[in-house]
């Protein structure tokens, strides 16, 4: 399994262990998501792009039409519109896809909530990565199977909510 960060706020100086612990952390955190669903491990390739509000609102408008920042967005690979032709790709499941979160975002969500960055960051690129595998919040049946594994993935890694 692959994680390719790339940070692309500006004027931002962060020290290298941050940055070094962040990516120790969210590559544990891809290998529990990608255990616990099942997908395969090898040649598996994940994107994460740190970025801030201004910069991921306009690709939540371009994408969502939705004209504001978020926290997190994610576009998998392997979606396909019901109009398209199915095809044998010999990569398939390989590359999953691209998770982009706001830092900024995260920033003010964690102390909103009474955690740290690192938990904060975590949720979010948990939440992310279960999209990528498929899982969805569209009815109150599927927000509770995908609620239900990020508490499981955040936990098995010391991530679990300060509840104030």
């Amino acid at each position: 399994m692959e994680l390719y960060i790339v940070d692309e706020r500006e004027g931002v100086v962060q020290a290298p262990e941050v940055e070094e612990s962040w990516q120790l952390m969210l590559e544990q955190l891809a290998l529990v998501c990608l255990e616990e669903a099942g997908h395969p491990l090898e040649d598996t390739e994940i994107s994460l792009v740190l970025t801030n509000d201004e910069k991921i609102r306009r690709l939540n408008a371009d994408y969502r039409n939705i004209d504001q920042p978020t926290d997190v967005l994610s576009f998998a690979m392997e979606e396909q519109a019901d109009d398209e032709p199915d095809f044998d790709d010999p990569t398939a499941g390989m590359v999953l896809g691209d998770i982009i979160i706001s830092v900024e975002t995260a920033e003010r969500q964690a102390a909103e909530y009474g955690h740290t960055l690192e938990r904060e960051m975590g949720f979010l690129f948990v939440h992310g990565m279960l999209h990528l595998l498929g899982y969805d919040h569209g009815d109150e049946e599927e927000t509770k199977r995908m609620r239900a594994m990020e508490e499981k993935v955040l936990q098995s890694q010391g991530l679990q909510r300060e509840w104030t």
